[in-house]
């Protein structure tokens, strides 16, 4: 009986060793989770229009449509569209030019990379998922020469703030064994 004993206390021991070594795996640091936010984000690039903008595009002139037509003035000045006023239909007419039709329909300005992780949350079990927030700072990479135009950041302000420098975000993450990924 005491070798029978003895073997399942050496299997538990087993099982608590590597039970140990896999804690250690899903243990939060900055380094694991920079890696699971920097291959989130070179797939999910930032956009100016995220849903898509179809062209050609028509913006009625007047005070309500005042900021879209800011917004359609900039992209035509970066080169990315034409401009045809229709005298007979009171609108402003944009087509794409050669390049915006490489950008459009939703003009991506590039995709983040983690310059700092500032800090995470406790983790806490969701499920079977250990979640955690994490407080980062990123900056753009891959921003095209259109998108830094004085007159695009002023018309766009979130990208202009985003290409400007490195900028402070906040982002759930999980794990369910495989590493830290954006949730």
């Amino acid at each position: 009986m005491r070798k029978v004993s003895a073997a399942k206390w050496v299997a538990m021991g087993c099982v608590a060793l590597m039970a140990a070594g896999c804690s250690s795996e899903l243990k939060p640091t900055n380094a694991k989770l920079e890696v699971g936010l920097n291959r989130y984000f070179e797939s999910h690039n930032e956009c100016l229009y995220p849903q898509g903008k179809m062209f050609p595009y028509e913006v009625a002139p007047g005070k309500e449509a005042k900021a879209e037509q800011t917004r359609m003035d900039a992209l035509k000045a970066a080169g990315l569209l034409n401009e045809l006023q229709d005298l007979d239909m009171h609108v402003e007419r944009y087509t794409l030019t050669a390049m915006g039709q490489r950008a459009a329909p939703l003009f991506c300005y590039g995709h983040k990379v983690v310059t700092s992780i500032d800090g995470f949350t406790p983790p806490a079990t969701d499920g079977k998922v250990l979640q955690t927030t994490v407080s980062y700072h990123a900056k753009m990479v891959d921003v095209p020469v259109w998108a830094q135009t004085e007159e695009l950041m002023k018309a766009f302000p979130v990208m202009g703030a985003a290409i400007s420098g490195p900028q402070p975000g906040q982002i759930v993450m999980g794990t369910a064994g495989v590493g830290w990924s954006v949730r």
